[in-house]
């Protein structure tokens, strides 16, 4: 179960009174959507950055960019289960919107201030390039 996501923060996203309709009245349904976005978000963003640390940040010490893209999966994710056949397009293209940006993060086409990197050491192997080669070898005799 994840702390970063607070129900109150979903107020700035979508009303109240659609979110319960959706949900039913089963809380549960909306953490397990939360824990997929945020294990969707830790597949882009763990070549680059300590995960472990920004998902549990919590209050004014969340990133809100992460926030405001883990907010749009999580809702994407609860709309697909109430109806995936109608889903209002803007859920589709801000979920669209959150994928593209991570694809950017994790190929290192966008730079995001204030999230706690990994060390040098992890992003090195993490890389898409790596040179590696054999030890040298002594060929005289």
């Amino acid at each position: 179960m994840s702390q970063f996501i607070n129900p109150e923060d979903y107020d700035a996203s979508i009303h109240r009174e659609i979110l319960d309709a959706l949900l039913r009245e089963d809380e549960s349904l909306l953490e397990v959507c939360e824990d997929q976005a945020i294990a969707e978000m830790r597949g882009y963003l763990s070549s680059r950055f300590d995960c472990d640390k920004i998902f549990a940040a919590t209050g004014s010490e969340r990133h809100p960019l992460v926030l405001m893209y883990a907010k749009d999966i999580t809702l994407y994710h609860v709309f697909c289960i109430h109806n995936p056949q109608k889903i209002s397009k803007i859920r589709t293209d801000r979920y669209e919107r959150s994928l593209e940006w991570l694809k950017g993060v994790s190929k290192f086409e966008i730079s995001v201030e204030g999230l706690p990197a990994l060390d040098e050491d992890s992003t090195k192997l993490n890389s898409a390039f790596q040179m590696r080669s054999y030890p040298r070898r002594n060929t005289r005799y």
